[in-house]
């Protein structure tokens, strides 16, 4: 469905530049790699997340509806940044758009689904070239399932804090669709993001031990009170 590309700016050994920038703050000796992976292990198990802002990702996400990008915008966290497609500039004649599963399933559903998107692009297209419309009004149209591209950037403390509300199987699906391919993405990039893939993405209830929403998926406990 979607793509996510990781950008060079990329902080490519994530666990070391945290145990040298706490090896800063402690005195330590910050000229041996190994000392500050280990430092930087420290600061993770210790519960430490400060030195998770010092972790910078820059990524570029694709081929996902505007809608769950709307949603990825509420999270501000750290100050995070980031740039949208316009609708001003560039020509959505003939738009692509996200099909939800519960639709692909259902041969009239896409159908109708399908020739719905269709009108909208002839309608954008019509208002532009025909009334001469300016291209930024007649985007008003354009769907939240049109897919959109980014360019964001936001630091590792932030992510792991989405990860605990996007990964839950009660997140939307798109959503948790994205957070995987972001996941396997920054898997890719080296075994210090592996690990910290592996250890650090969750769903909350996997960090918790319990599920802390009022409608629950049921795969582990309730918090009672």
């Amino acid at each position: 469905m979607g793509q996510v590309i990781i950008l060079e700016e990329t902080t490519k050994n994530p666990i070391s530049l945290m145990g040298e920038r706490a090896g800063i703050c402690w005195g330590g000796d910050i000229t041996d790699r190994e000392k500050n992976y280990k430092r930087g292990l420290g600061c993770l198990t210790s519960g430490h997340g400060r030195v998770m802002e010092y972790v910078n990702v820059e990524m570029v996400l694709s081929g996902y509806s505007a809608r769950v990008i709307r949603e990825w915008y509420t999270h501000i966290g750290g100050a995070p940044t980031r740039l949208q497609a316009s609708t001003r500039y560039i020509n959505y004649e003939n738009f692509e758009y996200v099909t939800p599963h519960s639709i692909e399933e259902n041969e009239d559903a896409v159908r109708k689904y399908g020739e719905i998107m269709a009108k909208i692009a002839e309608t954008c297209a019509y208002l532009e070239k025909e009334l001469s419309i300016p291209r930024e009004d007649a985007a008003m149209l354009l769907p939240l399932g049109m897919s959109t591209k980014i360019v964001d950037r936001r630091n590792l403390r932030n992510l792991v804090e989405m990860s605990h509300q996007r990964m839950c199987s009660r997140a939307y699906w798109e959503y948790q669709e994205m957070f995987s391919d972001i996941s396997n993405a920054l898997s890719q990039v080296s075994e210090e993001w592996k690990y910290l893939v592996e250890e650090y993405f969750r769903a909350k209830c996997d960090v918790t031990g319990y599920c802390t929403e009022t409608k629950s998926c049921g795969r582990v406990p309730k918090k009672t009170i």
